[in-house]
């Protein structure tokens, strides 16, 4: 079986060549248009022409809020997207840089952990998220199609419209599609905003597992030096390239994470605060809920797995001390006390957002508090 870490990504890639085909090669008039079109309609006015609506005076209080919490959220992902857009180029370098891994591991004892362990768990993780998401895509089909057998003068999303849409016919079934294709685009952009950043870290926490593995079996092979020191030199040799992935996946990472903690804190607040404080039925109910869990979700994975990649950071020194080194010759043994000093500085620099919150599972419980404050805040308010 051959190893390939980069599997996961394949239906991310499709997505980019979608959102930003210009970057892939495509020049033409056509495309330029297109790209104008879609950043303009979808990722820029979507969220003002919903922004808009929490002014309108005909806006009732149970559409404020879901215009609130889509205009947040469209915001968020729009942010999300430019910061990630502007990162391509390292996007491709870290696949580089896995199939160089792959190959690295592919021949080692390792291959079955790999297999099972570290490749089940991507599928687990891509299949959570994308099922989530599926979910979420009926869930609008489905209200989208309600609203029209039911009310034919309703929107998905009150908003702000330059004309007269309730008279019917073309204006209202215009602005009711454009809605919803800003929608399931977002959705789509969504999706790689929120897949990227954990299947990344999931990724390097595996290959520095498989890394620390083999350190630590390093020496203890009844080989001649010289063989094991050429082992040594190629393991310098991964470790650069791990450092290179770090590196580049903390770059794009950093802008994409910042936004996403504190604009999902702001989303949990006002979907728990709309859940307790105003009557609704079951269907909007159950949508709530789904979307609260969204939410979490966005943020869970990425912070589980930054956690993961902090404790393998801390236990590479570990592992390349257990090695047989000690029975080697003085070059040997003073590369390994060298590759040692190095490994001890990984923990000092963890996944930050923005340079100002370090992404763990501390941030994550964080978040919720920080929601769950702002609640508080707001029953206190409604109580006086």
């Amino acid at each position: 079986m051959v190893i390939d870490s980069t599997r996961a990504y394949r239906p991310l890639w499709r997505f980019f060549r979608v959102l930003a085909p210009i970057f892939f090669g495509s020049r033409s008039r056509a495309v330029y248009v297109y790209m104008a079109l879609l950043h303009l309609l979808i990722t820029a006015l979507f969220p003002i022409h919903v922004g808009l609506g929490l002014l309108l005076p005909t806006t009732t209080r149970a559409d404020l809020f879901k215009c609130l919490t889509i205009t947040i959220m469209s915001i968020s992902c729009s942010l999300k997207h430019y910061a990630q857009i502007w990162r391509l180029s390292d996007m491709l370098e870290i696949e580089r840089i896995l199939n160089q891994l792959d190959k690295c591991v592919q021949s080692t004892a390792e291959h079955q952990y790999y297999r099972n362990t570290l490749q089940k768990q991507m599928n687990r993780l891509t299949g959570c998220i994308y099922s989530s998401y599926t979910f979420v895509y009926g869930m609008s089909v489905l209200v989208a199609i309600l609203i029209l057998l039911t009310d034919p003068r309703k929107l998905l999303y009150e908003a702000y419209v330059p004309f007269d849409w309730r008279t019917g016919g073309l204006p209202y079934y215009s602005i009711f599609a454009y809605q919803y294709i800003c929608i399931v685009v977002k959705a789509f952009v969504g999706l790689t905003n929120d897949v990227y950043t954990p299947l990344t870290l999931c990724n390097i926490a595996g290959h520095m597992h498989l890394f620390s593995i083999r350190m630590s079996r390093l020496g203890y092979r009844k080989i001649p030096e010289s063989q094991t020191y050429q082992q040594l030199r190629l393991y310098f040799e991964d470790y650069r390239l791990l450092m290179r992935m770090l590196k580049l996946t903390r770059k794009i990472i950093s802008p994409v994470q910042f936004v996403q903690i504190l604009f999902c804190g702001i989303s949990m607040c006002i979907i728990a605060s709309h859940m307790a404080f105003y009557e609704m039925n079951t269907t909007v109910l159950a949508f709530n809920v789904v979307l609260l869990a969204v939410v979490c979700l966005q943020i869970f994975p990425s912070c589980y797995f930054a956690s993961v990649v902090t404790e393998r950071m801390e236990q590479l020194p570990y592992a390349v001390f257990s090695g047989n080194w000690y029975q080697q010759s003085r070059r040997y043994r003073q590369n390994v006390v060298t590759f040692t000093q190095l490994t001890l500085r990984l923990a000092e620099h963890p996944f930050m957002a923005g340079g100002l919150i370090v992404i763990n599972l501390d941030t994550f419980f964080a978040t919720v508090k920080m929601a769950y404050s702002l609640f508080a805040v707001i029953s206190q308010v409604k109580m006086n």
